[in-house]
């Protein structure tokens, strides 16, 4: 019999982290906007209502919350232009979601890279961790470097503060490190990091196979990817949990990118994470064959499987979703394997379409389902 090594997580059943914005803090956030509150006002409503999103998480039975990330508007630029080394700007274009239209707000470099210990995410987190209640684990969650790494051109000026590629590379490897450790020094040990580079890269991938030059590039920018999340990873306590979500894209119920893991499944089993949530809520993400290249490679990792759908209000059958399990035990002992819906319900301020009661109805059947063929 073979031996299974556990992961640090431990969490059969688990969740992305956004959750769909209630309207009193949509409506705080534009007064703010307009100059019609203070901060100081803003972030009464937020702390509010993210008590009441805590309140929430643990009555549907999470054992690890965020703050649904109600401080932010997009899930990714409100932490990446607060970096060291980054400023915000508006681009000519929004992004390519499938049938929808975003804001054009993007991130570029003014600058070296270096952590910025005074972002305000940290001050969040504090906050957030004085009111989790005993027994319930805080999950910070931030976007993953990749999302800097020729990627909407945010690393473009990179020449302009750097000599060599490698050298800004390694400063956009030390910056995380250190925001890792310090979220570590304010309390917190589990941290996600999110990324849809992957995503994009198995599109990029698929539609360069007889490209060679193209190809080549790609496999290039992977590489950069693996060597900047894991030098940012490496010497961190070990007691710090990190996992990474693999997202598809998630705006008002579309997606960016499709396609099976298979592209990427030789860079993702070299990534030094200890989860993966992995999307897998309908045909675009293909089957379960590249999960061995993640666990053959690293037997202690959790694999968190996003069955359900966060997109829809419509509830999954239970019966479909624990074959969809059993297949991929083919692959990844059961006890490496956990359930959530594939993303977030609201990785941006606009927010899928269903309603707040049917995001906690979804995480309700997602519990059941996890302890029934997980637990």
């Amino acid at each position: 019999m073979v031996e299974i090594a556990q992961t640090k997580l431990h969490y059969h059943f688990d969740h992305v982290g956004s959750y769909l914005r209630p309207e009193r803090l949509k409506l705080a956030r534009e007064a703010f906007a307009k100059g019609n509150i203070d901060h100081d006002a803003l972030l009464e409503v937020q702390h509010s209502e993210i008590k009441k999103v805590v309140d929430e998480q643990v009555k549907v039975g999470l054992l690890a919350v965020t703050d649904g990330e109600f401080n932010r508007s997009w899930w990714h630029l409100d932490f990446l232009g607060q970096l060291g080394g980054f400023e915000f700007y508006e681009q000519e274009d929004s992004y390519h979601f499938q049938g929808a239209k975003t804001r054009t707000t993007n991130v570029r470099l003014n600058g070296k890279v270096h952590a910025n210990l005074k972002h305000p995410f940290f001050d969040d987190f504090t906050y957030l961790k004085s009111i989790v209640p005993d027994g319930v684990e805080v999950k910070q969650t931030i976007p993953s470097p990749s999302l800097i790494i020729n990627r909407d051109h945010r690393s473009d000026l990179w020449s302009k503060y750097y000599e060599q590629w490698s050298d800004f590379l390694d400063d956009l490897a030390q910056a995380y490190h250190e925001t890792l450790q310090h979220f570590y020094d304010l309390g917190a040990r589990y941290i996600q990091l999110d990324d849809t580079t992957w995503a994009y890269l198995i599109a990029q991938l698929n539609k360069n196979k007889d490209n060679l030059v193209a190809y080549a590039e790609y496999e290039k920018t992977a590489a950069d990817d693996v060597y900047v999340i894991n030098k940012a990873l490496a010497g961190l306590p070990d007691d710090l949990k990190i996992s990474t979500h693999i997202c598809r894209g998630n705006f008002k119920s579309t997606y960016l990118f499709e396609g099976s893991y298979e592209p990427i499944a030789k860079y993702l089993g070299q990534l030094n994470y200890d989860g993966f949530f992995l999307e897998y809520d309908d045909a675009r993400s293909g089957d379960f064959k590249p999960l061995a290249a993640i666990w053959n490679n690293r037997q202690n990792v959790e694999i968190v499987l996003g069955l359900l759908t966060s997109k829809s209000a419509d509830l999954e059958d239970e019966a479909d979703v624990a074959n969809r399990i059993h297949d991929a035990e083919q692959y990844v002992p059961a006890q490496n394997l956990a359930l959530s819906t594939q993303c977030g319900f609201s990785s941006t301020e606009e927010g899928n379409v269903l309603t707040i009661p049917d995001q906690w109805q979804k995480l309700r059947l997602v519990k059941k389902i996890a302890d029934k063929y997980l637990a």
